[in-house]
Order: structure tokens, then sequence, then C-alpha cells
């Protein structure tokens, strides 16, 4: 799916004039095509590189949507989902040396040697007919067991925040690549005309000492057309910004004003053959459609208070990370294909006998009711569901290991756990494990890029074939790496 660059085009001697009228299939057109009330363009090919279609899928989906719930921080593996009997045993006495070889951690740690491993805050305890392990930090999820994929081999390649964030989004640690979302509504584009196709949405747990910056390429387009960037949901004051019409100005003036705007970018277009420009037109068009279809999303007097229960007591509280998935589930009905929930805090340096149990406490029960809710729409087999962070924690002590108020973990990106639901993924099986320790991937070891590529396979797209040209090389989300992970796929 690579697609050729049309200002190169141009520039080997196609006029702007010939090259946008060579069909009425152009990016501009199309969106004027919809202000003017005409019938759309053929759907097949696009304006400026840039196509507009219902589907680019390359073989047959088994999801049509992703409902991505990162956890900023990095959750710790051995206190959640990776049980570990030898770290209570072995409580308190120093890691040996053989797990740590030449091992790279944060500048928190430093020089790993001597550190004293640290048993889990909770109990675990088998669940469901799988028997997967969960603690009692998250009884909903463990409930749900039976529904869920685990991947306990992950591992990855950066130790600090930003750039392992940056990394399993964007595929690079550095920022400036289009994320996942942008991906998809690039290859794959739109089945709703009145809401973005790919939507963010971000939260933090009240009284968290560690919560992450969320950085806006987290949701970025990179160099793809800007229109294919992620909207953020606020959780105060507008949910979008720049929808509400000024004071005094009513819905038949605003629709005038975009009126005249879209003829004037319009004859720009003609003349500069700018993307931008398109993506211009596009945009203003979706921004004056969302006054509508944002409104109505946000509005949950139609929703049945035993599906609010499933999310849990703070599902009306806008900005919590129930309130996002609740959100999520709803912009999923209406045919957005990304939704990307984001709730940082989950940093436990030396906090794990506080802050972590206030992280569980807000993030289990929404994380469990939204596969619910879905399972019970008959949405939850052609939507994927992911929950994990950027890494784990360190099997070791961060901190004074004598002050128990100050336990903390080290990032730790050599072995950790996500888990995924629906959309194509075998459910209650547990793929890959980690050593005794939790310390090193040791089985069914799955990179990020092997993490993109079988998500992008479950939406029908291979990854080595969805690519876009910059700068003279042709990239794409996985770089040039990344396998599917066949022994998770229905």
């Amino acid at each position: 799916m690579t697609i050729p660059d049309p200002i190169g085009e141009h520039a080997r001697g196609i006029t702007r004039r010939t090259f946008l009228g060579q069909g009425s299939a152009g990016v501009g057109a199309a969106a004027l095509a919809s202000m003017l009330g005409l019938p759309a363009a053929s759907p097949a090919s696009g304006l400026l590189g840039d196509p507009v279609r219902r589907s680019g899928a390359h073989h047959a989906p088994k999801a049509k949507r992703v409902i991505y719930l990162f956890m900023n921080g990095g959750p710790t593996h051995v206190d959640l989902f990776d049980y570990k009997p030898n770290l209570a045993r072995f409580h308190g006495q120093p890691i040996p040396e053989s797990y740590l070889a030449s091992k790279r951690f944060s500048t928190m740690t430093g020089d790993p040697s001597g550190k004293l491993l640290l048993a889990p805050m909770e109990t675990f305890r088998r669940h469901g007919e799988s028997g997967a392990w969960a603690s009692a930090l998250m009884p909903h999820t463990g409930a749900i067991a039976d529904e869920l994929c685990f991947l306990k081999g992950m591992h990855t390649e950066q130790v600090n925040h930003a750039p392992a964030v940056t990394f399993f989004l964007t595929g690079s640690e550095f920022p400036g690549r289009p994320t996942m979302g942008s991906w998809l509504s690039y290859g794959l584009g739109s089945e709703n005309e009145n809401l973005p196709t790919f939507c963010a949405m971000t939260s933090v747990s009240k009284g968290t000492t560690c919560g992450q910056i969320f950085y806006e390429h987290y949701w970025g387009n990179g160099f793809l057309p800007s229109h294919h960037q992620g909207v953020r949901f606020r959780g105060g004051g507008d949910p979008v910004l720049h929808l509400s019409n000024p004071d005094g100005v009513p819905p038949e003036i605003r629709r005038g004003i975009l009126d005249d705007l879209a003829r004037l970018n319009h004859l720009q277009l003609e003349e500069h053959a700018d993307p931008e420009i398109a993506t211009r037109i596009t945009q203003y068009e979706m921004a004056y459609k969302m006054q509508t279809s944002v409104p109505e999303l946000t509005d949950l007097s139609d929703e049945p208070e035993h599906v609010l229960a499933l999310y849990g007591p703070q599902v009306r509280e806008r900005g919590t990370f129930a309130y996002n998935c609740l959100m999520a589930r709803r912009l999923a009905e209406r045919g957005v294909r990304f939704s990307q929930v984001m709730h940082a805090g989950w940093d436990q340096h030396r906090s794990l006998t506080n802050e972590l149990y206030t992280q569980c406490t807000d993030t289990d029960q929404p994380s469990a009711g939204l596969v619910i809710d879905l399972k019970q729409r008959g949405m939850l087999e052609d939507t994927l569901v992911v929950w994990g962070g950027e890494f784990g924690r360190t099997p070791f002590s961060q901190g004074d290991f004598a002050d128990r108020p100050q336990w903390g973990r080290d990032h730790h990106p050599y072995a950790f756990t996500i888990w995924m639901a629906g959309g194509g993924v075998k459910p209650g099986i547990t793929h890959g494990a980690s050593d005794d320790l939790g310390m090193d991937a040791v089985e069914g070891r799955v990179h990020v890029h092997d993490l993109q590529a079988t998500m992008l396979h479950l939406l029908g797209v291979d990854h080595r074939r969805l690519t876009h040209r910059h700068q003279g090389r042709d990239f794409r989300l996985t770089d040039v790496h990344g396998k599917i992970v066949p022994e998770i796929l229905l």
C-alpha cells in the first residue's frame, strides 16, 4: 500500500489543474461535494497521495476497530498478572548476579547488584476455566480471565517513559512518526462521517505523585496528512476545543462562513496543490458536524443504570478512566476506528504500598466492564481491546527496603505482561512466560514491533505493505521489523 507522491508527479510535468482534474476523486472534491450536499466521489482513489476509502484492507479483517487502554508509567507485571512464588520465597534476599548480566536500568537504579527481591504486594489466585493468574489487586479483570489473552513474554528496548511510550505507539522512540491510530486512519479510512477516525482520551488517578506528561505526539499524525491526527477529548470544559460557535453566532451564520471558507480554500487548492489545504477543507467540515455529534456522544441519558454500573462508581465523572472507557465504547458504536484511552500514574518507584492500590481501583473495574459491555452488545468479536503499558517493573526493590511505605520498583523492559481481548484473538489463553523471578521473557517472546504487526493483521492490514514515502524512503509502523504472533489468533 505504498502511495505515490503526487508532488513528485507534479514536478515531472503534470500541471496543477490537470492533476486536480484527473477525475472527481480528490479529497478536496469529495469534501466540497459533501458540503454542497452532492454525492461523494469514488472512494477508490485520492488526492495528493492520501486515499479516501472505506477499506484498504489487504485481507479479510477479524477486527473493525481498536480500543487501546494504555497504562502510562509501566504497570508492575509481578504484582498484577505474572505470579512468581520465588519472589515471596526469597523476599529480602539479593537478586542473583546471574539474572542481571549486563542489563541496563534507569539512572534511579544505577548498579542493580545487591538489590533485594521484593514479594508481590497481594496474593494471587487462578481464575476461570483458563486458570489465569491475577492478583487480588485486579479482581474484576481476574473475573473475565476467560475472555482475555495474556501475553507474558513482552519485551522492549526503552527504559524511560517518553521514548518507551512513543515506541509502542509509533514504532520509533523518537517523536515525529505517525501513531498507530493515524496509520489506520490513513490506510483504512473512516466508517463515520460525523466523528474523527482516531480519538484520544487521557486520565490520571487523583493524588498520584508520579503522573507522566501526555505529549501531543502520542496521538500525532507525524508526516501523514494532518487530518489523520487523533482528536483529543478533554476531561473538562468543551470536550473538543474550538467546536463551539462564538457568542452571538447562530448555526446558520456559521454554516455560511464555512461555505465561503470552503470556496476560498478550494481556489487555493487549485492554485497551489497543497495537501494541507485539502485537509483544511475536510477538517472545517468535520468540526461543523462534530458540533452535533459530540454533544450526542457525551449525553449519557440513554445509558441504562446496569450498564453504567459495569464501569464502576466514577463513570459519570468526566476526566476519569471509567468515563473514558464508556466513551470509548460509545465511539466504537459510532464507527470510530481507533480509540486511545491513556491513564497515567503507574510509576511506583516508592509507592507500591499505596498508589498502586489507587491505580488498580481506578482502572480494574472499568477495563473489565468495557470488555463485558462490548460482549453483551455483540461487539467484542470485531473490537480489539488491548491493555498494557510501555514496560513492566523490576522484581527487586527500589528505595529503602527497611521502610515498607517506601517500597517501589524501577522500570523494567526485559519482561512484562499485557492482555488482549476480542477482535480475532483467542480468549482464555496465556502466551509466553518470564523466568522464575519475572526478570527475562524466556518463552513466547513478543517484541513491540511484533505486537504492532499482529494488531494490524487483525485489522486486515499487512504491516509490510502499509507504507508512506517521506524524505526519500518508505516508512511503516513496524520500521523494518515485526512478526505476526500466530499462536494467539483465532
